[in-house]
């Protein structure tokens, strides 16, 4: 017997359920697009950094920086994991000097 692996979703009846989807739909499409913009601010620094660029790099970076805390203000990453990406970009870019 096999199931799906996902149940089919109810139509929502309630006013309030309607409303409520209408905000999903814009709240996902916005998750979309930050998470998006994080994942490549993160690429160009290190596709910076694959290509020894040291000042591209440090530039790509500072700029990354703000978009990596404005997503983890937002709460669509915890701040723990914004602080990691953070880290480790910074130590491959200091790397980069040595």
């Amino acid at each position: 017997m096999a199931t799906a692996s996902k149940a089919k979703k109810k139509t929502v009846r309630i006013a309030s359920g309607l409303k409520r989807v209408r905000q999903d739909v814009k709240l996902n499409a916005a998750n979309t697009a930050l998470r998006s913009k994080f994942r490549t601010v993160i690429k160009n620094v290190q596709k910076a950094v694959a290509a020894g660029d040291k000042t591209k790099a440090t530039e790509l970076f500072q700029s990354a920086q703000s978009v990596i805390d404005s997503v983890a203000d937002k709460g669509l990453f915890h701040k723990n994991k914004a602080a990691r990406h953070k880290s480790r970009l910074s130590s491959k870019v200091k790397a980069l000097a040595a």
